[in-house]
């Protein structure tokens, strides 16, 4: 994240604080996607990740979690509150993830330029990108979603997961020897792979 972005995140929040609605509405368009999609791909489960979304900047809103500049990016700090309510829906036993779970169109923004007209090989690379993820066990999911499909740097990861950098790179570079496992043993393994490389890239 960009210091820019970062202070008009905090900016934002200074306004919410002080009452500003709009201030609100602006925050919320800004990162509501990036954290759905996050609980999205933890879970697989659509309804779930949108429970997630809205719980997360209702503590926001209360500050229950209280944020500290000092410690990290707003969005980092969003993640965190993300990470934590998605595992204690895992933890319930309310989210099971299973690889049936129903197509949805935000995995289509894994790719960095999708098609909008709908490539239908780029779609079934991205499917199988898809259900590879939910496979991994959650500490390999986790470092894949937010390093690789949400771009969060190595220092953040670390500081939402609650570890060292050197650890995310680890897990990090097992998630993705997984995935290109998982990935070549699809029916279709050359789009998939190519959508991985795409990926891949990102970082």
């Amino acid at each position: 994240m960009t210091p820019a972005a970062r202070d008009e995140d905090d900016d934002l929040l200074l306004a919410i604080r002080s009452g500003d609605e709009q201030a609100f509405v602006s925050l919320y368009r800004k990162r509501q996607g990036s954290i759905y999609r996050f609980a999205l791909h933890m879970t697989g489960e659509p309804s779930l990740a949108e429970d997630v979304t809205q719980d997360v900047f209702l503590a926001l809103i209360r500050d229950e979690w209280s944020y500290d500049p000092e410690r990290g990016a707003l969005a980092s700090y969003l993640f965190g509150i993300a990470r934590k309510l998605v595992l204690r829906s895992l933890e319930r036993g309310r989210s099971d993830v299973t690889l049936e779970s129903a197509e949805q169109p935000s995995w289509r923004q894994l790719a960095v330029n999708p098609d909008p007209l709908g490539d239908l090989t780029r779609k079934e690379g991205i499917e199988s990108l898809r259900r590879a993820v939910l496979t991994l066990p959650r500490r390999y999911r986790e470092v894949v979603v937010l390093c690789d499909l949400e771009e969060v740097d190595y220092a953040d990861a670390a500081r939402i997961l609650g570890c060292p950098v050197g650890t995310v790179r680890s897990r990090l570079h097992r998630a993705r020897a997984l995935l290109t496992e998982k990935l070549a043993q699809e029916r279709t393994p050359r789009p998939a792979l190519e959508t991985w490389k795409t990926v891949r890239c990102l970082t």
